[in-house]
């Protein structure tokens, strides 16, 4: 690899400028650092775990056309652990640690819902590891468990799960070869039938955006 040729030639330089009387020690210190350029670069860390932070909001108009009827946003921690197949292509598993809560707003209408999503997708890394920021796209699949149904009146509703297509966008800041910093944005396509006394008297289309940042770590 690039990384690697560049690592022996500087190794090699310093090997050969240096003083004759200290030729032996230069010698074993070239050797100890072609080992530690095998061992810690980022290329050969397959896997990578982050926790983070993100604020999941909803449609505006999830419950129908007014713009005014539909859940606001609310804060969750979240955790991923992804395999880098190759440098560039990894799958990752990703998820709430905790259920965000959500107010129920609209003319003639209130109450909260709690919602923990989770998914699996695919992710494309651009660039190569070493470098200092690294952006990503990611495609994949998402599920989220709804509970605490209330409305205004602290009267049961019930809502399905909403499930469907994930996309993510998002970067990752390299601080050394195995701790970096995160930031990205979800979008998550799903609708969840609305039911009250078991029956169906409405659908909200919650296509809800995540938007959060994160610390992360390479193994």
């Amino acid at each position: 690899m690039k990384f690697h040729t560049l690592s022996l030639a500087i190794a090699a330089a310093f090997a050969l400028s240096a003083p004759t009387a200290f030729a032996q020690d230069a010698d074993a210190s070239t050797t100890s650092m072609e080992t530690t350029a095998t061992s810690d670069t980022g290329a050969h860390k397959r896997i990578s775990v982050v926790a983070g932070y993100g604020i999941l909001k909803p449609k505006s108009d999830a419950f129908g056309d007014d713009p005014k009827r539909g859940l606001k946003g609310g804060g969750l921690p979240t955790a991923s652990v992804a395999y880098h197949v190759t440098d560039n292509i990894a799958v990752e598993a990703w998820g709430a640690l905790d259920k965000s809560e959500h107010k129920v707003v609209g003319s003639g209408i209130g109450g909260q819902v709690e919602a923990q999503p989770y998914g699996i997708s695919g992710q494309y890394h651009f660039g190569q590891p070493g470098q200092a920021i690294r952006p990503y796209v990611g495609l994949g699949y998402y599920q989220a468990n709804i509970s605490e149904e209330k409305d205004l009146n602290g009267q049961h509703f019930g809502m399905s799960s909403p499930k469907g297509a994930m996309g993510t966008v998002g970067a990752d800041f390299n601080i050394n070869d195995r701790w970096f910093t995160r930031a990205e944005a979800r979008y998550m396509d799903g609708k969840s039938d609305v039911t009250r006394a078991g029956q169906k008297v409405g659908e909200a289309q919650l296509d809800p955006w995540m938007v959060g940042v994160g610390v992360g770590a390479r193994f």
